[in-house]
C-alpha cells in the first residue's frame, strides 16, 4: 500500500491531468458537430469578423455552465432531467425533453448530411448512402456497445477539431487586423444579425450539452461501480477540482475551435464576397481555391469526425432526458432488453434525423433554425438548474457557489434579451 502512494506520488503532474479528461473534454468537442460547424461558417461568411468576439464572451459563460450541470450529476447522484422534475412540474419537465427531441433529431439531420457530403467530396459515394449508412451504424454502435468503450472513442474523436486550427492557419491571417476586428466589433444591427448571435450562442451554450453532461457523470459513477443513487451522492473536493479543470479544457477547445472556424469563413469567403452558402459543402468548395487543397481536404475530413462524436451525444442527451423525466430505467451499460424504452429514444432520435434528410429538408436551414431553437429553449432550461442547485437539499449539502450561480444567471438572462432582440 505504502509502495502503490508513493508511485502515485511520483506521477508526473500533467499526467494525472490527461488522465481527468473525460466527460467535460467529450461534452465540449460534441459541441462543434457539423451543424456547428457549418452555423459558424455561415456566420463567417455573411459577417466576416463581426462575431470573433463571441468566442471569448461565450468561453466563461459555457464553462460555468457545463461545469454546474457536472455538479447536479456529481453530488446529487442523479441526472439533470431528474433533478428538474423536483423543481418543475412533470408536464413541463417533459415539455422540456420534447422540445430537446424535436431539436436533437433537427441537429443530428444536419450533422449526418454534413458527413454524407464530405463523403461525397471525397468521391467515395453518394452522400444520402452515408447518411444512412452513418445513421444505422451510430444507432446500432449505441446500443451494442457499453459505455466505457462509447466513452473512449469519443475522447479519441476530439482530436478531429485539430483540422479547424490547422485550416484557418492555411488560410494566412493578419493577426493584427484580427485583434482590432474582436477588441472593437461591430454591435448586431438588424433583426438577422441579432438571429446570427442566438444562432452562435444556441450552438455554443446548447441544451443537449446540459443534460448529456450531468448523465454522463452518473454513467461514470456506475463504470465505477456506484450502482444506487445513494451510492453516487455527493463528491470529494479533489473531485470537483479535476472536474472542473476537464469542463474548462473541453470548453476552451470547443470556443477556440469555433473562432478558427468563422475566422475561416471569413478570409475564404466572406473576403472574397461569398457571403451566402447553403450547405457545409458550398462552404469547403469555396475553401478550395483560396487556402489549398490541404485545407479542403482538413476541413471535410473533419466534419466526419467531428459528426462521429457529436451524434451519439445528441441522440443520448434526448434518451437521458426522457428516461430521467419519466423515471425509465437508464444507461448506457444497460442490456437493451432493460432499457427498452431508453434505447427507443436514442434510436429515434437518430432515426428522426436520417428520415429529415431523405425528403429533402435543407441542411444549413435546419441546423441554424436548431440553433435557434436551442438559443430560446436554453434560458427556461438555465432558470430551472438555478433551481436546482441552489437546493441544499436537493444537491445534498453541496450547493453551487453564489459566483457560479451568477454566471449561470447572467447567460440565461444574455440568451433570453438576444432571442427577444432577434425578434424586435
Amino acid at each position: 500500500m505504502a509502495i502503490s502512494k508513493q508511485v502515485e506520488k511520483k506521477k508526473p503532474r500533467w499526467k494525472h491531468w490527461l488522465g481527468v479528461l473525460g466527460p467535460g473534454l467529450t461534452t465540449g468537442a460534441a459541441d462543434d458537430d457539423p451543424s456547428g460547424i457549418a452555423t459558424y461558417s455561415v456566420v463567417g461568411a455573411q459577417y466576416g469578423n463581426a462575431f470573433l468576439w463571441s468566442a471569448f464572451a461565450t468561453w466563461p459563460l459555457m464553462a460555468c455552465v457545463q461545469m454546474t450541470c457536472a455538479r447536479v450529476g456529481m453530488v446529487s447522484g442523479q441526472g439533470l432531467g431528474a433533478a428538474l422534475k423536483k423543481k418543475l412540474p412533470t408536464s413541463l419537465a417533459a415539455l422540456l425533453a420534447f422540445a430537446l427531441f424535436a431539436a436533437n433529431a433537427i441537429n443530428i439531420a444536419a450533422d449526418l448530411a454534413g458527413m454524407g457530403e464530405a463523403m461525397s467530396m471525397l468521391h467515395l459515394g453518394p452522400a444520402l448512402l452515408y447518411v444512412v449508412v452513418f445513421g444505422v451504424a451510430l444507432a446500432v454502435f449505441g446500443v451494442r456497445l457499453p459505455y466505457a468503450s462509447i466513452a473512449k472513442w469519443l475522447k479519441w474523436l476530439a482530436l478531429a477539431l485539430i483540422a479547424y486550427v490547422i485550416t484557418a492557419f492555411l488560410a494566412k491571417p493578419e493577426w493584427g487586423h484580427i485583434a482590432h476586428d474582436v477588441i472593437h466589433p461591430p454591435l448586431p444591427s438588424g433583426k438577422d444579425a441579432w438571429q446570427a448571435l442566438v444562432a452562435i450562442l444556441g450552438t455554443t451554450i446548447s441544451p443537449f450539452l446540459f443534460y448529456w453532461q450531468a448523465g454522463q457523470e452518473i454513467e461514470e459513477q456506475k463504470e465505477a461501480g456506484k450502482k444506487t443513487t445513494r451510492e453516487r451522492m455527493n463528491a470529494s473536493r479533489s473531485e470537483i477540482i479535476d472536474r472542473r479543470v476537464d469542463v474548462g479544457a473541453g470548453t476552451f477547445a470547443s470556443n477556440a475551435v469555433m473562432f478558427f472556424i468563422i475566422l475561416t469563413a471569413s478570409l475564404t469567403l466572406h473576403a472574397h464576397g461569398t457571403t451566402h452558402i447553403e450547405t457545409t459543402k458550398d462552404a469547403a468548395e469555396a475553401l478550395r481555391p483560396v487556402a489549398g487543397q490541404w485545407a479542403y481536404l482538413l476541413f471535410t475530413v473533419g466534419l466526419v469526425g467531428t459528426g462521429l462524436l457529436a451524434i451519439p451525444t445528441l441522440a443520448g442527451s434526448a434518451a437521458y432526458a426522457f428516461a430521467e423525466t419519466f423515471s425509465w430505467r437508464y444507461g448506457l451499460n444497460e442490456k437493451f432488453a432493460h432499457a427498452v424504452p431508453f434505447y427507443a429514444v436514442y434510436i429515434a432520435s437518430i432515426a428522426g434525423g436520417i428520415v429529415l434528410d431523405l425528403v429533402g429538408v435543407s441542411a444549413v436551414k435546419a441546423l441554424v433554425w436548431s440553433a435557434v431553437i436551442n438559443g430560446l429553449l436554453a434560458p427556461i432550461v438555465l432558470a430551472a438548474l438555478i433551481a436546482v442547485v441552489v437546493d441544499k437539499k436537493l444537491m445534498k449539502g453541496q450547493p453551487s457557489s453564489k459566483w457560479m450561480v451568477g454566471v449561470v444567471s447572467l447567460t440565461a438572462l444574455l440568451m433570453a434579451a438576444a432571442g427577444v432582440a432577434m425578434f424586435i
